[in-house]
């Protein structure tokens, strides 16, 4: 990176550091599929911080889990609209889906009942199970956003069921080595940093306690690294190697519910937090627990991502943190679009499809994509328009935008000639209103007119 670039990303981080009274805070920025910046300001046991020195990441450790329960649905071993009774049985909530837990829109309650979970030494998975008997649920299922730990561990032991090993021993097989996150534990293992809590009003510090949160764990357990979390926050953007397909990644980035209805800033989809900060929209997870605060975030677009640690329980905007750093690499040194380039191959039966389509009389134009992808969009660009996946002969799948998951298809006549589009009923036709045989209704015999008879 240029010279420049490094000083601006150093003193954002160095300004946040002095002012907000951090002991020691690390960062990480990402490009695609490298790290290409990390930094630290503050001490360690007297140090500055490296890039191996952990850090308690608090609820970032859901994003794991989600990747878990991902990869089980990806295998065919659920559904994400399977009750959780489904796969664990005689819960008080039995009711509520997978896709629910995962997005905290199951109604389940905030925080498992008890001692504050986050400084208190956890229990089995009966204790709390025996602890949810009663009032488990707030809010009816699906009715609201509302940010449950509970139910991530909850998540936890459902990957424990299906598995038939604990959810840390599945992690660390299906994820943490396979993306060699070797810093990634669910104790610190040295070098790692203390968590502090500095005083609102003296230059003072009081150690945090870090127990081991028992059957809560998933909820918020882990540590990780700078370099570990830079990684993870690659996945995020879609870097998976394989441990997840990166459409199953898009998925969970899709916002589920929304956390702040008025013109939205921040939204959840499945396991990962998804906030709109200056024109962007990011994707990834904060994280906080006594002593620590923690945040990743990647733009998937540009894949520009960045990764904060910190450890003070309070008082630093580690999402401003970390949007900050994204802006400051690609307003520096954007990036280049990739060359253009021709098609390897193109089917003549579909370059023949391609061009101008009419939905009633408003034009949209077919557009072919490599691998046979297609996109149809209106010509004046304003209205519904989407990305098609093959899915046959003259079919398609939605991928995204209002027909996501819709089908397209190619009606032909005796002889073979495309006659309209299909697409969910709605019929698309070369002229306006033309093939009046295919147009629901019929078209007026009259055809069109100079004026009102």
């Amino acid at each position: 990176m240029l010279q420049t670039t490094e000083f601006a990303l150093t003193r954002r981080i160095a300004v946040e550091q002095a002012e907000s009274r951090v002991p020691s805070l690390v960062a990480a920025v990402v490009r695609g599929d490298r790290t290409i910046w990390t930094g630290a300001r503050g001490k360690v046991d007297g140090a500055t911080p490296t890039v191996d020195t952990q850090y308690r990441i608090g609820s970032i450790t859901k994003s794991f889990v989600a990747a878990l329960v991902m990869r089980l649905r990806d295998e065919g071993r659920l559904d994400l609209n399977d009750p959780l009774d489904k796969h664990v049985p005689g819960t008080s909530f039995g009711a509520v889906t997978i896709a629910q837990l995962l997005a905290h829109t199951s109604g389940l309650t905030a925080e498992s009942p008890g001692v504050w979970w986050e400084r208190a030494e956890g229990a089995d998975w009966a204790a709390l199970d025996k602890s949810l008997a009663e009032d488990a649920v707030r809010h009816r299922p699906g009715a609201r956003f509302h940010y449950s730990n509970t139910g991530y561990g909850v998540l936890g032991e459902l990957v424990a069921r299906l598995r038939g090993s604990s959810w840390l021993d599945v992690l660390t097989a299906e994820i943490l080595r396979p993306l060699a996150l070797t810093r990634t534990s669910p104790h610190p293992q040295a070098p790692a940093a203390l968590g502090w809590a500095v005083h609102p009003y003296a230059d003072v510090l009081l150690h945090e306690p870090t127990p081991d949160a028992g059957a809560m764990a998933p909820a918020g357990q882990l540590w990780c690294s700078i370099n570990d979390l830079a990684r993870w926050t690659r996945f995020v953007g879609g870097d998976t190697a394989d441990v997840l397909h990166p459409d199953t990644v898009a998925e969970m980035r899709e916002v589920a519910h929304l956390d702040d209805d008025q013109n939205w800033t921040t939204a959840y989809g499945l396991g990962l937090q998804v906030m709109r900060v200056n024109g962007r929209r990011l994707s990834g997870h904060g994280g906080s627990m006594p002593g620590f605060l923690a945040m990743n975030l990647i733009d998937p677009r540009t894949g520009t991502g960045a990764a904060v640690l910190v450890n003070t329980t309070a008082g630093v905007p580690v999402g401003a943190v970390a949007a900050d750093l994204i802006d400051l690499v690609d307003q520096h040194e954007p990036i280049l679009p990739a060359e253009w380039e021709p098609m390897a191959a193109a089917d003549p039966a579909l370059l023949a499809l391609t061009g101008q389509w009419h939905w009633g009389p408003t034009p949209y134009v077919f557009k072919l994509l490599p691998d046979g992808w297609v996109n149809l969009a209106p010509v004046s660009g304003r209205g519904r328009q989407s990305r098609f996946r093959p899915a046959g002969q003259d079919t398609w799948t939605g991928t995204d935008g209002y027909y996501a998951g819709e089908t397209l298809r190619v009606c032909r006549d005796a002889d073979g000639v495309a006659t309209h589009l299909d697409l969910a009923t709605f019929v698309f036709t070369r002229e306006p209103y033309g093939t009046p045989a295919a147009i629901p209704g019929g078209v007026d015999e009259h055809g069109w007119r100079t004026r009102e008879a």
